[in-house]
């Protein structure tokens, strides 16, 4: 069988190309009778590069199930050293905090407080919050739109503050194949607007068909989906290229778990395939590198 990578070929689209009216005519808009499905989680990767060089991870994920909604932090390999909050347990809610870890010879050490969180239907928080996390006392990564407030009136003595990017973020959904988000392709770049959807039969279609739109403009559309259920194509997003892949396979072959998969993935325009693996001399170098991954049940 062939990979993902490989089934189809690829044919690069400008978002923002008014060449492409081909893809896009119509534009991207959803049925008001389809209900969106519900994000049940996601993880962020951040990389953070400390004034000595010295490169740290830090995962963060937000969770929302039946358990409770909250959040985790893991820095380097090791789970069993992650830092666990549920915000809304009776028994071990914490919404406001301070831990400190320890990962790879380094002190990390996070100062949270979600106390007067606000939340979309995800279970990420929009706004009222803040996030600190300090890498061998530097400033390593704030996150929420307090952030900002809290560094200038705790952290003052924080004289460096190290580099951090998000790499790669990974979204959960259950529900209708209906999936609506938001990513930023690159640090200088603006949010946009992703909508992924598979039409079918109760729409009046023969066969499936599987279309992604960004910022209401539609940039794919795979038609007899059960026959492609695996293939990657090409967009240009904010300057940069962006490798689209889906693999909607367990969708038809394997309904007990229906998960599909739907990548974004950006690479540099000198890497002529997908996943072209780093060579020993470009490791040093600064690359543009970010994925959005979403896994995707049409089940509850």
């Amino acid at each position: 069988m062939r990979d993902i990578a490989s089934c189809l070929g690829e044919y690069a689209i400008k978002v923002n190309d008014p060449s492409c009216a081909g893809t896009s005519t119509h534009g991207c808009r959803p049925p008001t009778s389809l209900i969106p499905s519900i994000q049940n989680a996601v993880t962020c990767v951040y990389k953070v590069k400390l004034s000595t060089q010295k490169q740290i991870l830090i995962t963060i994920t937000w969770s929302k199930n039946f358990m409770g909604q909250g959040f985790s932090i893991n820095c380097g390999d090791d789970p069993s050293s992650a830092l666990k909050v549920n915000t809304n347990s009776r028994l071990f809610r914490k919404k406001k905090g301070s831990r400190i870890l320890e990962s790879d010879n380094s002190k990390i050490e996070v100062f949270w407080d979600l106390s007067t969180a606000k939340y979309d239907s995800g279970p990420e928080p929009v706004d009222g919050f803040y996030i600190v996390v300090l890498a061998d006392s530097e400033l390593g990564l704030v996150l929420g739109d307090m952030g900002e407030e809290v560094v200038c009136k705790k952290f003052k003595a924080v004289l460096s503050v190290a580099q951090f990017s998000l790499i790669s973020r990974t979204e959960h959904f259950s529900g209708n194949p209906l999936y609506s988000t938001k990513a930023q392709f690159c640090n200088t770049g603006t949010a946009h607007e992703i909508l992924i959807r598979c039409s079918g039969e109760d729409e009046g279609l023969k066969y499936p068909v599987l279309s992604v739109c960004i910022d209401k403009r539609k940039v794919i559309r795979v038609k007899r989906l059960q026959w492609n259920f695996r293939g990657n194509q090409t967009i240009f997003v904010d300057g940069l290229l962006v490798d689209m892949m889906w693999d909607v396979h367990d969708w038809f072959f394997n309904p007990d778990s229906g998960y599909a998969v739907f990548m974004f993935r950006t690479r540099s325009g000198l890497d002529s395939r997908l996943w072209l693996e780093e060579k020993t001399a470009q490791k040093d170098q600064e690359r543009v590198e970010f994925s959005l991954l979403i896994y995707a049940c049409k089940n509850p």
